[in-house]
């Protein structure tokens, strides 16, 4: 059976600080050095997340080579 999921129509209160921010034309660059900056932090975010996971249930990069090969 599908659940529901609860659709958000409200901005919180960061998106609307941001769109504010960046209501201003942009040059083609910088919108890309702002796209690179976020996927950069969340990138950094999942990194610590996995190093976080890795170390709380002690995999090593054997096991990493073997769910890779579909061995675990």
């Amino acid at each position: 059976m599908a659940t529901a999921q609860k659709l958000h129509t409200e901005l919180n209160p960061i998106q609307v600080s941001l769109l504010r921010l960046f209501n201003r034309p942009m040059s083609e660059n910088e919108t890309k050095e702002l796209k690179n900056l976020m996927v950069n932090h969340y990138s950094d975010l999942l990194d610590e997340e996995v190093k976080k996971i890795t170390s709380v249930k002690g995999y090593t990069q054997k096991d990493f080579d073997d769910m890779l090969k579909g061995e675990s």
